[in-house]
């Protein structure tokens, strides 16, 4: 088995191992802004520089004569009737991984949709999607046994990516007042001279693995003005510095979000809620954060043979043209389980990022990487670390062991939180019951709001009482206990050859 984050040669050579470099893309139509402030495909281009015969689509947009113009999005649904009032109340509850615990309520409904659902327990209304995340940074030995419990997968897959969390070291830096300072580059210089750079994120603190990024045992970091000599812990476990520098730390203002979206035939219910929540959740956001420079732009991507591969528009910080895009999208296509990630994740790494932003990209899908891709999109994921990118996947219906593999490695190689659907709506297609010890069951759009407000913050922010549906396992603000079955695994085979 190859393993995508190691070669047999640099082992040899190099320590402070670098992201490899993303293969070359095929040409695809840029998007730009129109007069009226909607996005539209501007023409394409061979590769050799000469323009390829176009036409212009109802919508405006401007595609291959080989390709279809997008259907024209339906018509939204007519308000549900008012539900009939009903007197009395009965106990709220939650379940607790089979115990019932009083005094919750469902989250983000209101008192009329709680009566409505009485016998029915505390399932939020039809058309609500529901969620739950997990930070596999926090739960260390979790990810190991569920990365050891994979390890089949290196049998169908040639370039399987492989990340152990069990030994971290974490570089946290604070200014004088003790205030994390986010966006500032640290340095790590190995034994041979070579050195790895990273960005920290809003909470101040970048984390490196010694396996993954090849760290030698001496090390010295570099921070400002700062330099400190440190020796790598032997054996497993996490080791963390902190550095002060002096002076105030630029505040953090800007946000740039690229959303990638799987527009196969299988996402038409997710399709759907962000053409009708996401817009709400960014003014949420910005609501929040009165002085927020946002950014949103968006990847539609299918795979190879269907009408398209990937579409992309461009950062904006127009909302309404984020949502006239989003509002062109159908689920169409596909037709097998493996689809175009790998492409769809590079265009939206090689956006013009801005170095003073926040940079999130949310991957809504529901399958993996083609087998043989499966070491682009890593490449694709290790750039985006590079960039001080945060992956926030948003595992969907449908999903295989292949998609959570992939989808949970590149949340937490990029310090970002492992997002999932549920079966508690009751709606669409089942979802994969993630191998996830615990966690806490909202609305998908109230665990958006929340992920999105951390990795703004630094803060880790827990659903209110109010937003709560159910709560799995032995949760404790984003911990899980060890259950039984979690035992110390080996360490993975690093070093094997490509």
């Amino acid at each position: 088995m190859a393993l995508a984050s190691v070669s047999a040669t640099s082992l040899a050579q190099d320590y402070c191992r670098r992201a490899p470099l993303m293969a070359p893309l095929p040409v695809e139509a840029q998007a730009m802004r129109t007069a009226a402030g909607l996005f539209q495909q501007a023409a394409y281009a061979q590769p050799d520089g000469t323009p390829a015969e176009t036409q212009v689509c109802p919508d405006g947009s401007v595609i291959l004569v080989t390709e279809t113009c997008p259907v024209p999005p339906p018509p939204p649904p007519p308000p549900p009737a008012p539900m009939a009032e009903s007197d009395g109340d009965g106990a709220d509850s939650i379940v607790v991984t089979g115990s019932s615990v009083t005094g919750y309520s469902p989250g983000a409904l209101t008192r009329r949709e709680r009566r409505g659902m009485r016998g029915q327990g505390n399932g939020p209304p039809a058309g609500l999607l529901t969620s739950g995340d997990h930070d596999d940074l926090l739960n260390p030995e979790h990810f190991a046994w569920f990365v050891h419990s994979k390890r089949s997968l290196g049998q169908q897959i040639s370039v399987l990516p492989l990340l152990d969390t069990r030994r971290s070291l974490t570089v946290e830096l604070r200014d004088d007042r003790g205030q994390p300072r986010a966006l500032e580059r640290v340095t790590l210089e190995c034994a041979d001279g070579n050195r790895l750079e990273l960005a920290t994120a809003s909470d101040g603190r970048v984390v490196f693995f010694p396996e993954l990024d090849r760290l030698s045992e001496r090390l010295v970091i570099h921070a400002g003005s700062e330099k400190r000599e440190i020796r790598l812990a032997g054996g497993r476990g996490g080791q963390q510095h902190r550095l002060v520098i002096g002076g105030a730390p630029a505040p953090v203002r800007a946000m740039d979000l690229m959303v990638v979206l799987d527009c196969t035939g299988s996402m038409g219910d997710e399709i759907a809620f962000l053409k009708s929540e996401l817009r709400e959740i960014l003014v949420d956001l910005k609501r929040r954060h009165p002085q927020l420079d946002l950014r949103v732009g968006l990847v539609a991507y299918r795979d190879i043979g269907d009408d398209f591969v990937t579409r992309t528009y461009r950062l904006s910080s127009d909302l309404d043209a984020l949502q006239a895009s989003i509002a062109q999208q159908r689920g169409h296509g596909g037709g097998d389980m493996p689809e175009a990630v790998d492409e769809a994740l590079a265009r939206a790494v090689e956006q013009d990022w801005r170095p003073e932003a926040v940079k999130s990209l949310m991957l809504v899908a529901d399958a993996p990487p083609h087998d043989d891709k499966m070491g682009r999109a890593w490449a694709a994921a290790e750039a985006a670390r590079a960039k001080g990118i945060r992956i926030v996947p948003v595992a969907s219906s449908g999903l295989d062991d292949r998609a959570e593999y992939f989808m949970r490695l590149s949340a937490a190689l990029t310090q970002s939180r492992y997002v999932f659907l549920t079966d508690d709506s009751g709606i669409g297609n089942r979802h994969k019951e993630p191998e996830i010890a615990c966690y806490v069951v909202t609305s998908l759009a109230s665990t958006i709001r929340r992920v999105l407000d951390s990795q703004l913050t630094g803060r880790r922010l827990e659903p209110r009482e109010g937003e709560v549906i159910r709560v799995n396992g032995d949760y404790d603000q984003g911990r899980c206990g060890l259950p039984p079955k979690v035992r110390p695994v080996p360490p993975p085979p690093w070093g094997v050859a490509d």
